[in-house]
């Protein structure tokens, strides 16, 4: 004999799902946000790095990087003889979190000009 489920019985039964499972779906979305955040910032550190090593190779000085850089990154500039390496390195916060951050690095090497033109 099969046995009958009787009206009513799950009862409450979406209301505990959705109780488990909507915490998982925020968690989800925190996640994928900090993510795209993380990967805006570091594209900002790369075009920054990009801009400051073209803009020290042509002999400017490189202070320009707070043009370029996001709010409170770090840029080092190293010249060498022949080239320039700019490294640009921020802080993501995680969104929604007093965590611990997440560190983002862009960096971009060019070559010297020439301080002298010869004709």
């Amino acid at each position: 004999m099969i046995g009958r489920r009787r009206p009513g019985r799950d009862r409450g039964a979406f209301t505990v799902e959705l109780a488990a499972g909507l915490p998982a779906l925020l968690l989800l979305m925190l996640a994928g946000m900090t993510a795209m955040s993380a990967m805006s910032t570091r594209m900002q550190c790369l075009d920054a790095a990009r801009e400051v090593a073209l803009a020290v190779a042509r002999g400017e000085p490189s202070s320009i990087a707070a043009r370029f850089a996001p709010p409170g990154a770090d840029v080092r500039t190293d010249v060498g003889r022949d080239t320039v390496t700019v490294e640009v390195t921020a802080r993501v916060r995680l969104v929604g979190a007093e965590l611990p951050t997440v560190t983002v690095r862009g960096s971009a090497v060019a070559a010297r000009e020439p301080d002298e033109v010869v004709a």
